[in-house]
């Protein structure tokens, strides 16, 4: 519907009719081209294939308005294009950098500029989180949020809202760290000013949630290993739970991805999927591949061993990213109901997926295993992490301690 081409560089609004949503509706999106090369810039609006064909000659008001919507985030990456064209350093480095700087004076442009940066990057996971925390502070905000709106008083509020709706602490925190991550965006890039910054000692700090207690001790990671109800369901999920803890607490998605080309030496060796990103240096974790690992394998694994098949059948590598990230969090809701039943049956709370990670962090601590030894089997960066990720679980074996300094044995 709008196009603009010079120096070899085309801008284009397009019905991006690559990827289908929920709701039957496919984005719109700025395309530029150059060199062959594609990127898709967010409008923030969705129609169907009808609706945008009618969508040039349209009457209704609310379609011109939709169409004016369009045309203003076109004219905004054209007048970008046009800036860097005459400026003879056209790039699609310089023209994200610049439309960093021209389209965020709301939060929620920020928002749509950080939401499309991770769709690029391929960083679904990341991305739907980042989709989601917009979704809460629009309902809250509205569609029009200043960044001058966005002060101490005004997140305050925010966070009351949330309480209101019976969201957790933990939630509500990852919720304005997202926020804060877009602010500080918007602060590199000159859009704010320090003093307009909400965030800080003295102004809004984000809560955090209490610590939970989520690491087994030995005796209870035994019944949850022992435990049958003699369901193939549970006991399959149960074994992955028991997998995950011997791999070094693996998360669930890195376990489903694992291909037997990870296996080498008689170790598996992986990249974490949540650091192998940030972090300059791609460190391996490797876990020994102990004779019970290898029995959960030969009993619930491919049966095909290729090198870039699946050890565990939940994938079948024809998934595009979004397909992969639902197939993941099904597999994992699944076994976190099972875990939940066995749970109560057995009398351990919240057990589920993620306390395999901690059990095992912290059963190495409790058998005198060296920080760095766990820190490294872990996948951290640092040994700060790997203190703080353990320092809230350790309460009941401060109060033990405590109890010998007046066990003067009378």
């Amino acid at each position: 519907m709008f196009n603009y081409s010079n120096n070899g560089i085309t801008v284009s609004s397009i019905l991006d009719s690559r990827r289908l949503t929920k709701d039957n509706l496919y984005p719109i999106k700025i395309r530029v081209t150059y060199q062959r090369i594609r990127k898709y810039y967010a409008t923030g609006k969705y129609m169907t294939v009808e609706e945008w064909e009618k969508l040039p000659g349209t009457k209704s008001k609310k379609m011109q308005s939709i169409r004016l919507d369009i045309q203003n985030s076109f004219d905004i990456i054209k007048a970008g294009v046009q800036k860097l064209i005459h400026e003879d350093g056209f790039s699609f480095e310089a023209l994200n950098s610049h439309l960093n700087k021209s389209t965020s004076d709301t939060l929620n442009a920020g928002f749509k500029i950080k939401i499309q940066t991770l769709m690029e990057n391929e960083q679904v996971g990341t991305h739907l989180f980042y989709k989601d925390a917009f979704r809460s502070v629009e309902h809250f905000g509205g569609e029009n949020i200043s960044y001058a709106s966005v002060t101490a008083d005004w997140l305050k509020r925010y966070e009351k809202h949330m309480l209101k709706l019976g969201r957790a602490y933990t939630t509500i925190g990852m919720y304005c760290r997202a926020i804060r991550c877009v602010l500080n965006d918007a602060k590199r890039a000159g859009i704010i000013k320090e003093n307009q910054y909400p965030f800080g000692h003295g102004k809004y700090e984000i809560p955090t949630a209490k610590g939970r207690k989520l690491a087994l001790t030995l005796q209870q990671i035994k019944s949850v290993v022992n435990y049958s109800d003699g369901t193939e369901a549970t006991e399959k999920y149960r074994d992955l739970w028991f997998f995950s803890y011997l791999c070094n607490g693996i998360n669930f998605a890195d376990m489903l991805t694992l291909k037997y080309s990870n296996i080498r030496n008689n170790e598996i060796c992986f990249l974490r999927t949540k650091t192998a990103r940030t972090s300059k240096l791609k460190k391996e974790v490797c876990a020994v591949l102990t004779p019970e690992m290898k029995a959960i394998i030969e009993k619930w694994g491919n049966k095909s061993t290729k090198p870039d098949d699946y050890i565990f059948g939940f994938l079948t590598g024809k998934e595009n990213l979004f397909e992969e990230k639902d197939r993941i969090k099904s597999v994992t809701k699944s076994c976190n109901k099972r875990l939940s039943k066995i749970g109560e049956i057995l009398g351990i709370e919240r057990l589920s997926t993620y306390t395999a990670r901690h059990s095992y962090a912290t059963v190495l601590k409790r058998s005198g295993a060296n920080i760095a030894y766990i820190s490294e089997s872990l996948g951290h960066n640092d040994l700060k992490t790997t203190e703080n990720y353990l320092a809230s679980f350790e309460k009941e074996e401060r109060v033990k301690n405590a109890s010998f300094l007046t066990n003067f044995g009378d």
